[in-house]
């Protein structure tokens, strides 16, 4: 994962811990009330290893969230994930709390605990867990939504600040980083489009200029063109995953080959 998802990922799972913690407490009081012959140690158990395993397996949806803002499927390519992720989700869930209450009962109960019959305890535990994984996917998703905004905002002051020197033979191109619209290889050399309409050729492989260039925001939307996304205008698609990048009266091919491009640039 990148910064800014990990960034995205701890914050979202630190509410989600929150909020679980809060229903637990909530659920475990309901219950008193409800139900006082029940005391509060089993209902404690019966909250607390829900909680716990619900605080591990919010990484599911997290995994999700990761790969649908890195690809920004379509939505028939990402129901059938969520799906089988729903699935997975509470399947997980049902099996680690009832191992951690049996475990808790032999320890500190008198009796051993009963999960009841798994065809109606489980549908009925699936539809609560239907909507923990619908609302955590979602935390997830704006998370990381709010993660790479602030990293393009961080980027874009830096990139505004910051100059790059440009070898164009013998020689030196000093030109703010801003001012470069795009890169493309040609050849042996890499050619700079320039906001100025200025095209300064430096001796440099572009997986090079990509490594000086990354720290600036800059992309690899095709194996011969890296992007200024500051620079960019609009998005056109040409069909089966591809795109051209719109940068003023410059074109930028973007293939379906890179989707993290894609992602970023639309982000």
């Amino acid at each position: 994962m990148s910064g800014e998802e990990r960034q995205g990922v701890w914050r979202a799972w630190l509410l989600g811990v929150g909020l679980i913690s809060c229903i637990a407490v909530v659920n475990v009081l309901t219950i008193r009330h409800d139900a006082p012959r029940l005391g509060t140690l089993a209902p404690a158990i019966w909250e607390v290893s829900s909680a716990l395993v619900t605080m591990v397996i919010f990484l599911i949806p997290a995994a999700v969230a990761i790969w649908t803002t890195r690809t920004t499927p379509r939505w028939w390519r990402a129901v059938p994930v969520h799906l089988v992720a729903v699935v997975i989700y509470s399947v997980l869930h049902v099996a680690g709390f009832v191992a951690l209450r049996k475990l808790a009962y032999l320890a500190v109960m008198d009796g051993p605990y009963r999960f009841g019959p798994l065809s109606t305890e489980f549908p009925y535990e699936f539809r609560k867990d239907l909507l923990a994984y619908g609302l955590a996917s979602i935390i997830y998703y704006l998370s990381l939504r709010r993660s790479a905004r602030e990293a393009a905002a961080q980027a874009q002051t830096a990139t505004a600040a910051a100059s790059f020197d440009i070898r164009d033979g013998a020689r030196l191109v000093r030109v703010p980083v801003s001012e470069i619209v795009a890169v493309r290889s040609a050849g042996n050399y890499a050619e700079f489009l320039l906001a100025d309409g200025r095209r300064p050729l430096m001796r440099s492989s572009l997986s090079a200029l990509e490594t000086d260039l990354a720290g600036h925001g800059f992309v690899r939307t095709h194996r011969s063109w890296l992007v200024n996304p500051t620079r960019v205008t609009g998005l056109r698609p040409e069909g089966s995953g591809d795109y051209a990048v719109e940068l003023g009266g410059v074109e930028a091919p973007l293939s379906r080959r890179f989707p993290q491009a894609l992602a970023a640039l639309r982000g």
